[in-house]
This record gives structure tokens, sequence and C-alpha cells, in this order.
């Protein structure tokens, strides 16, 4: 089994696979606005520490959003009249997803990523 990246070698790689923004709220990163590692299915939720369920989002973002899945935060998002970049979401769930399928495991992250993608798709 290979080791995964650590955590910065991550944030770096998904600031050049997605660019510099968060993909909540669509702020630019600069040295007010810093990017995190954000998991898109929730450690809580058995979401893994993959490159495939880690996407950059702000301090502020990854901190408000807590538990919640990937489709609940994208609504509530755009109520507060952020700019969330849905498809970079869905691309990040999908990826996961091929990611799972591919490797086995994460049983306890498989239902909260295929019911996020049913409703990510049903729109």
């Amino acid at each position: 089994m290979t080791s995964q990246p650590d955590r910065a070698a991550r944030l770096a790689a998904a600031l050049e696979r997605d660019g510099p923004t968060c993909v909540w709220c669509g702020r630019a990163f600069d040295r007010h606005v810093r990017p995190t590692t954000e998991h898109v299915v929730p450690r809580v939720r058995g979401g893994p520490s993959w490159a495939e369920n880690e996407v950059a989002a702000c301090g502020r973002c990854n901190g408000e959003r807590g538990h919640r899945g990937a489709v609940e935060w994208l609504a509530e998002c755009r109520a507060r009249g952020w700019s969330p970049d849905a498809p970079r979401v869905a691309r990040a769930l999908e990826s996961l997803a091929a990611a799972v399928a591919e490797r086995g495991g994460q049983r306890r992250a498989r239902p909260h990523l295929d019911a996020q993608l049913r409703r990510l798709r049903a729109g």
C-alpha cells in the first residue's frame, strides 16, 4: 500500500487542480483568505483523507459547514448569496466514487457519497 501525501501536499494539489478560489463561497485565496483542505464527504461520515475527497475551501466555509453534506451546504451557500462551484463539488464526488470503486473499502462513506451524488444529479 502506498502512503498518501501529507496535508500540505494534498492542499497544494487541490489548488493546482481546482484553482485559487474557495469551492463554497468563491472568494479568491490571498493573505486574508487562507485555503484549507475540505473533505467533500466529511470525515465523521467516513470520508477518507484522499486527494479525491479534498477540495480547497476558505477557513470560514470549512468551519461553518461542519458535518453537513455537500448538497445541503451548496444550498446554504447559495442562500447566503455566495457563488459556490457546484461543478467542482460534483467532480470531487464523482472522482471519490471512482476511487472507492477501484480501491474498495470505505463502507461508512459509501451510503453518504451515493446519496449526495443522487441528490446532486436530481438537481
